[in-house]
């Protein structure tokens, strides 16, 4: 892409708007009286510094946009109030030009109808004062609207280029995400397989050589791996090697562990969550309670993990409810957890 420093355009338009007075100074003697002019030389000069001073906001601020009016219609006055239509005043009408430059630039400034009510009243003044519509060509009274019209329709490409590129780069964002969410996704999977293939290949190879012939102990080990690999599905970053041994530690005493990830720690930093899974391995270690659940909390919660221990109702008595021995919050940050 070819850019433009802001300065080069800015004093482009400055020279090519100061080329305007020069042509005035230069016919100060066509006037009756050249104070007029002077004066709209001065405005005019006044008004285009304003409107090519830089600003926060490359929109033209309102009350500058409305000044260019006011100074459009006092030039015109000064300017043609002092000129005969019948003569040839050569540069003399120079404040035609000058309105067309200046409202050039409030165009540019994103102020384009500002600028086509400057130019709605040159094109008035200047019929009110030639009285005579093919006069107008000869005036340059037409190459203002064309300069406006053009600025105009720059304006309004460049926003459409500004807002396409916007939308580009969003969706370049967007790609960009997905393509690291599935390599994420995709080395997590190759992770979890590696990690459950190490764990259970023991007790394949013990399933192969048996025949299939498993004692009691060894059927109870399987369904403890089954329930590990449900872990790495359900309990994803709620797992690491202390907290896998132990549940494992836990279900072998007869503990039936549950442990669920529904998405609420996805943005904790590596150190918080190994501060979790601690404080999850060490009440998981010394719990008495014959069912535990570990589940993570919503996002907007100060809570990052809830942990909760319960001790099953006696067998004889179906109307008692199970009894609650744990109950332990894990705040997201560092600090005392509640239970």
């Amino acid at each position: 892409m070819i850019t433009v420093p802001r300065w080069v355009l800015v004093g482009l338009a400055g020279v090519f708007s100061a080329f305007h007075i020069v042509l005035g100074v230069s016919a100060l003697e066509v006037p009756e009286t050249p104070g007029p002019s002077i004066v709209a030389m001065a405005l005019y000069g006044a008004a285009t510094v304003l409107s090519l001073a830089p600003s926060e906001s490359s929109r033209l601020a309102l009350p500058i946009a409305a000044a260019n009016i006011a100074v459009t219609a006092a030039g015109l006055i000064l300017v043609l109030s002092q000129l005969d239509p019948r003569d040839s005043n050569g540069y003399a009408t120079w404040i035609v030009g000058a309105v067309g430059t200046l409202m050039t630039i409030t165009a540019v400034r994103l102020r384009p109808g500002f600028a086509w009510t400057g130019i709605g009243v040159m094109v008035v003044g200047m019929l009110i004062w030639a009285r005579d519509p093919l006069q107008l060509p000869v005036l340059g009274v037409i190459g203002g609207p064309i300069w406006v019209g053009i600025a105009h329709a720059a304006t309004i490409a460049v926003a459409r280029s500004r807002r396409d590129a916007l939308l580009f780069e969003q969706a370049e964002q967007r790609a960009v995400a997905w393509h690291a969410q599935e390599e994420a996704e995709f080395f997590e999977r190759r992770v979890r397989l590696a990690q459950m293939r190490t764990r259970v290949a023991p007790m394949l190879r013990r399933i192969v050589t048996s025949d299939g012939e498993l004692d009691d102990e060894a059927r109870l080990e399987c369904l403890h791996l089954e329930a590990a690999m449900r872990d790495e599905i359900r309990g994803r970053r709620l797992l690491d090697d202390r907290v896998r041994e132990a549940v494992l530690d836990a279900r072998r005493r007869g503990v039936h562990v549950t442990l669920l990830d529904d998405g609420g720690v996805d943005d904790l930093e590596p150190a918080a969550m190994r501060r979790i899974a601690s404080v999850i391995a060490d009440n998981l270690a010394r719990t008495r309670a014959d069912r535990v659940i570990v589940r993570t909390s919503p996002r907007d919660d100060d809570v990052a993990v809830t942990i909760v221990g319960l001790t099953d109702a006696d067998a004889g008595d179906p109307d008692e409810d199970a009894v609650l021995q744990l109950w332990l919050e894990v705040p997201r940050t560092a600090g005392s957890e509640s239970g």
